[in-house]
């Protein structure tokens, strides 16, 4: 029966109900695998000791990606044979590389140039054997299709910034977990409509072990923090979403992401991308210090700093976000170049708009 059951099930013809087991399973493995990582950081003491830069007076457990990339792992295992098992492998092989990187920071001390190397061999992996790769700047300031290889540096590029980008706003409760829960979601919808399942489930599942961190994270007396090896990994496979979305849509002159997925992709990943230019000009510019030596300048501190709670940061700034990306989805019909500039002008104003409110009140 078993047998029978498999030979006739195909996703494609199942997609709801393929999803949902996904997400449940992603889920119900990361649920019950926080418990145990909680209770060995406790029990070995592998905490994280508050600095002069933390906004915690406790000592956490940071070994929270451990969670999520058993949940993931365990999905595309399970459900892998159905689907795109090429494209599964090569993530699953850059997702472990950056887990083990993280997994060491986490626990002593890694040096930013072995993240760096460790996070261009698994973007790289990924783009030379499966020619994923930003093929072109959609005529953005009138360049369109770049030479074979400026493409796949300039993809390195695109995976490097997102991924950093995305580690330096887990500074606050929830905050880079609910972001990245929210363009997963929206990356889900995305693949299910451009017919990419593999990519889908991948996308679901993400967003089924981020839920289930996100209720410790969020928690008083069990808190845990995602830590290098979770901001590695979610970063990585937003990283990968965004870049299959830009190629899938350069690709297809019939979809209607053709010429504005560079602006759909860079709103929604607004807020990472924008702290990371904001900080790095401040460091640069006006502190005159390293762009990389860490500080309390992030938009999120910021927030904090104006007596938002921790919580109050979190959904302002990541309902914030939904706003801007859902006002992108309604500019598709404009040029591409004049998306851009418009994001960067009502993105800076929304932004601005809870200090401005804060000194009213």
């Amino acid at each position: 029966m078993i047998e029978t059951l498999l030979e006739n099930f195909t996703p494609e013809n199942n997609i709801t109900i393929w999803l949902v087991a996904a997400f449940v399973i992603a889920f119900f493995v990361a649920y019950q695998t926080f418990p145990t990582i909680l209770y060995v950081a406790k029990e070995k003491h592998l905490m994280d000791e508050p600095d002069s830069r933390s906004v915690h007076s406790d000592k956490t457990p940071t070994l929270g990606g451990i969670g999520i990339f058993v949940g993931l792992i365990v999905v595309m295992t399970i459900i892998g044979a159905f689907l795109n098992t090429k494209v599964l492998l090569l993530i699953m092989g850059g997702l472990t590389i950056l887990f083990f990187l993280g997994l060491k920071d986490d626990l002593t001390v890694l040096s930013a140039g072995k993240k760096f190397m460790g996070q261009l061999l698994a973007a790289g992996l990924l783009i030379v054997f499966t020619n994923t790769r930003i093929i072109g700047f959609s005529m953005i300031m009138e360049i369109d299709i770049l030479p074979y290889w400026i493409s796949i540096i300039f993809t390195l590029f695109v995976y490097i910034l997102i991924i950093n980008a995305y580690n330096l706003i887990d500074g606050v409760d929830g905050l880079a977990g609910t972001i990245a829960l929210c363009v997963s979601g929206i990356f889900v919808y995305l693949f299910v409509n451009a017919h990419e399942l593999s990519l889908a489930t991948i996308a679901i599942a993400l967003c089924g072990c981020l839920l289930a961190f996100l209720r410790l994270n969020f928690s008083s007396r069990n808190k845990i923090f995602m830590g290098d090896t979770g901001s590695m990994i979610v970063g990585f496979l937003l990283a990968f979403f965004t870049i299959s979305f830009i190629n899938m849509a350069q690709l297809d002159g019939s979809s209607p992401y053709f010429r504005a997925s560079p602006a759909l992709a860079f709103a929604l990943l607004f807020y990472p991308l924008m702290d990371t230019l904001r900080i790095f000009f401040l460091r640069i510019v006006v502190h005159k210090t390293s762009p990389f030596k860490a500080d309390k300048n992030h938009v999120h501190h910021r927030f904090l700093r104006s007596g938002y709670s921790h919580l109050m940061t979190t959904i302002l700034i990541s309902g914030i976000n939904v706003v801007i990306i859902g006002i992108a989805f309604n500019l598709l019909h404009l040029n591409l170049n004049t998306q851009i500039i418009l994001l960067l002008l009502y993105g800076s104003v929304l932004y601005v708009l809870p200090f401005l409110i804060k000194k009213i009140h």
